[in-house]
């Protein structure tokens, strides 16, 4: 049986000192480019409007990743620039360092531990380039942070370059916020002829099939039996199982997998409600404010939950002595941690939340 429980979804104001209302440089962030961890990259964001709000932040993404800075308050502009993750590409760094330089920024925050991510900024002679060591970044970085592995979550990690060197970390982060105008959301549920009934959002899919939960066919035919419209909402790897989950939801489920991912924005800004794996798709609905619950088998909430906070968490009962665990394929125990939560209990937690919205 699935174990439930419910987190309150809590927008912390948390504040930062201004230091300097008069500093007008451009600041770039070079964030990590999968994409719920792009997303929690706004908290960074956040903290550097706080700490300057008159200093124009920017973010380098990639062509995958561009649309979510459309919907990010406190961003200027994203630098689409698609490098290529298993080699150095040396002429494409120098072209993305002249653009770099182009735009005079006067600090860049470089996220990622590696070398590679720091090669463009300092080529372009950004003046203040501050990140942690990481794989020994000696003249690239010349701003350096020490103490990484002494910072308990991944959002620590990030969010604690965007403070004063030594600066204490806060007992809570500005949570990572995505706004999608209620006008837009409309206008893709008419073009996709949607509807304007209840709907649920499903995200079948993640990196690596250890966090994938495989009932959501059953779930979503549970859903639909009960009068929701039922979207799934992925990228061109879940095509197979959403056609699974149509064939088992019938007339009532939507296939919206595709290859933009603004669509999946969209969609989740459009839902009533998300169910997602540990994957970039639940930090989109969760920062959109969409009530999500996330299904955890091998990773931890603490360490990898969207900090917005989740309509709810499930995870099996089953004690299961190797979680938590990063494989993305499952080689112990034959994935119990996922295996173990009934679509029963997913889809009698959706109908929970649904009628709790309704109050």
């Amino acid at each position: 049986m699935g174990d439930t429980h419910q987190i309150m979804n809590n927008d912390s104001d948390h504040s930062v000192a201004v230091e300097d209302a008069e500093d007008v440089r451009p600041i770039l962030i070079v964030p990590y480019m999968w994409i719920g961890d792009f997303v929690r990259g706004h908290s960074v964001v956040r903290v550097l409007n706080q700490r300057f709000p008159n200093r124009p932040v920017d973010l380098l993404t990639t062509s995958l990743c561009a649309p979510l800075v459309d919907y990010m308050p406190g961003v200027r502009a994203g630098i689409v620039f698609d490098l290529p993750r298993g080699r150095l590409a040396l002429a494409k760094q120098r072209a993305l360092a002249a653009e770099l330089k182009a735009r005079n920024y006067a600090t860049v925050l470089v996220l990622p531990r590696t070398w590679k991510s720091a090669i463009a900024p300092a080529l372009a002679g950004i003046p203040e380039r501050i990140g942690f060591v990481g794989e020994a970044r000696f003249g690239l970085l010349n701003r350096w942070r020490w103490g990484e592995k002494r910072l308990p979550r991944f959002l620590d990690k990030n969010a604690a370059l965007a403070l004063p060197d030594g600066a204490a970390l806060p007992a809570e982060w500005p949570v990572p916020q995505l706004r999608v105008p209620r006008e837009e959301a409309m206008r893709f549920r008419q073009a996709d002829q949607l509807g304007q009934g209840g709907a649920v959002a499903l995200a079948p899919g993640s990196v690596g099939s250890s966090k994938r939960w495989t009932y959501y066919p059953e779930a979503a035919r549970h859903l639909a039996r009960h009068g929701l419209d039922v979207w799934v909402v992925g990228g061109p790897g879940e095509k197979a199982i959403a056609a699974e989950i149509v064939a088992a939801g019938g007339s009532r489920v939507r296939d919206l997998t595709g290859t933009d991912l603004r669509n999946g924005i969209l969609a989740m800004a459009a839902a009533n409600i998300a169910v997602s794996n540990d994957s970039g798709l639940m930090h989109i609905a969760a920062a959109l404010g969409t009530p999500t619950m996330g299904i955890f088998g091998p990773t931890s909430p603490y360490h990898w939950a969207p900090i917005n906070g989740l309509a709810a968490t499930i995870r099996t009962r089953t004690t299961v002595p190797c979680q938590p665990c990063h494989r993305p394929v499952c080689t112990m125990n034959d994935h119990a941690c996922m295996r173990d939560i009934p679509a029963s209990d997913v889809a009698d937690e959706v109908m929970r939340l649904v009628a709790q919205a309704a109050d």
